[in-house]
Formats: structure tokens, C-alpha cells, sequence
């Protein structure tokens, strides 16, 4: 018995390298997420251990309403991406815009919070562990929401300016980058205002 030959160029397929841009966006997020893991442990080490009030139940407020903006831009953001494949350039820059809102609204909220914080309860990163471990972790969130808006800005103008033809895979990227940011939210949510409180 003889086996059949098949010819190679049947039996193989070529394989490409991946796109750069996927493999950047993937190595910034493991890396940032790590860094986030190390803030978490952190506050869940410290958690308790102030020897000076004030403590998180004495002055936390969960921020639902500003929760549920940034969660939401993670709909407007993908549903924008979308848009911009199928090339609707109006729908996907007013999808863009409202991502934008929302998350200007969170970055509102979390300066509404730090404010409240400090000037009615007197709570700075100086004040005990609480603070410390509080202001590190939350500061480290928004302060990649505040890249990613000026990001997001950024592309804005972009496709205002019409300039965003061929260019559906980077804002992809922008929006892997920004659903990041928010399910890092979910995590610092759930240990400072649900588990921390």
C-alpha cells in the first residue's frame, strides 16, 4: 500500500505575524495590570491597620452613579469601534463623543470625592495608612482615565477632521486600552467600596 502524496502547498497555511499594534496594546496591559495588582494587595494588606481615623466607613460614599458612566462607556466605546469598521464616520465620532462624557463625568465624580474627602473629613495621602493606601489606589486609576480621555480627545479631533479612514484597527486599540481602564475600575471598586468599607 502507498500512501497519497498531497502537496505541501494544500496541507500548510502561512502563518503571518501577528499585527503590532495588538501585540503593544497586550504587553502595556499585562504590564499596567500588574502594577494595579500590586496597588489592590496593598490597600487589602493595609486595610484596618490606621492607628488615626478617619477609617473608610466613616467617610466613603459609593459612587454608583459615576460607576455606572465609566462601566457605560465601555458600550459607547465598542459600539463607536464598530461604527468605524462599517465606515459610518458621523455615528462613530458621536459614539466617541458620548464615550468621552462619560468618562469626563467619572473623572468629575472622582474630583467631587477627593474634594469632599479632604476639605470636610481632612483625609490626605499624610493622614494615615487608610489615606495613603486610598489616594495611591484610586490616583493610579484615574490618572490612566485621564490619559485615556486625552486619548480619546485626541482621536475626537481626528475624526472631526475626517482623517480617520483606514484607521479602524487603532481605535480598536484605544478602545482595548480604555475597556482596561474600566474592569481595573471594577476591581478597585469592589475592594475599596465594597470589600474596604
Amino acid at each position: 500500500m502507498s500512501a497519497i502524496a498531497t502537496p505541501l502547498s494544500e496541507t500548510t497555511v502561512a502563518w503571518k505575524l501577528p499585527y503590532r499594534g495588538k501585540i503593544g496594546i497586550a504587553c502595556l496591559i499585562i504590564a499596567e495590570s500588574a502594577i494595579f495588582t500590586i496597588f489592590v494587595v496593598a490597600y487589602l494588606f493595609y486595610l484596618g491597620k490606621s492607628v488615626t481615623g478617619p477609617t473608610p466607613h466613616d467617610v466613603l460614599e459609593v459612587p454608583v452613579f459615576y460607576t455606572i458612566c465609566l462601566l457605560s462607556s465601555s458600550v459607547t466605546i465598542h459600539l463607536a469601534a464598530r461604527r468605524l469598521e462599517r465606515d459610518a464616520p458621523w455615528s462613530f465620532v458621536a459614539l466617541w463623543l458620548i464615550t468621552i462624557v462619560l468618562g469626563g463625568l467619572f473623572m468629575y465624580g472622582t474630583a467631587q470625592e477627593w474634594h469632599r474627602l479632604i476639605y470636610e473629613h481632612g483625609l490626605t495621602i499624610s493622614t494615615n495608612l487608610f489615606g495613603t493606601t486610598f489616594y495611591s489606589l484610586v490616583g493610579l486609576h484615574a490618572s490612566h482615565v485621564v490619559i485615556g480621555l486625552t486619548l480619546l480627545l485626541l482621536t475626537l479631533v481626528l475624526g472631526l477632521r475626517g482623517s480617520m479612514r483606514g484607521q479602524a484597527r487603532r481605535f480598536e486599540l484605544l478602545s482595548w486600552y480604555w475597556h482596561f481602564v474600566d474592569a481595573v475600575w471594577v476591581a478597585v471598586f469592589t475592594v475599596v467600596y465594597v470589600i474596604g468599607r
